[in-house]
């Protein structure tokens, strides 16, 4: 099988991230964290992915620094996994993808869950991206600034 190429000193921003949290299992750890799981028998019961697996991901994403291993909170010799501010910082990019699939994965009218406001029990509106002077903002309306290519 061929070995994948790291993308962890790539000069894109987007391939470092997905480095790290691009493949399915440790973005859906993130969101279950998200929903209050902070416990590797959480994890596991909801994604149902192999110990191995979710072990394996759970200890990269604390290397990485998007969890800390905490104490657990009842007091018990177990530890919790809690989110750090790096971690925290992906909630726009699961809410991101939780929106774009609503809009683009699921038939008209078909069930699926929904992100809400706590407060309002409002559905959370749609993440729009502005210019800075607040007009909408468009991937026709960005370009983006790549370093020269450099000779080994």
């Amino acid at each position: 099988m061929a070995r994948r190429k790291s993308l962890r000193f790539d000069a894109c921003p987007m391939a470092r991230a997905l480095e790290l949290i691009g493949d399915q299992w440790s973005l859906l750890i993130v969101r279950d964290a998200f929903d209050g799981m902070r416990r590797f028998g959480e994890f596991q019961q909801s994604l149902g992915v192999a110990k191995n697996i979710l072990s394996d991901r759970l200890k990269y994403l604390v290397q990485e620094g998007v969890f800390d291993l905490v104490p657990a909170s009842d007091g018990s010799l177990y530890q919790e996994y809690a989110l750090t501010a790096k971690g925290r910082g992906l909630f726009p990019v699961v809410v991101g993808l939780r929106h774009w699939g609503e809009a683009n994965l699921f038939a008209p009218g078909e069930p699926h869950s929904v992100l809400l406001e706590r407060d309002s029990g409002q559905p959370v509106a749609p993440i729009e991206l502005r210019t800075r002077d607040g007009k909408p903002l468009d991937a026709a309306d960005t370009v983006v600034q790549k370093l020269p290519v450099t000779s080994p």
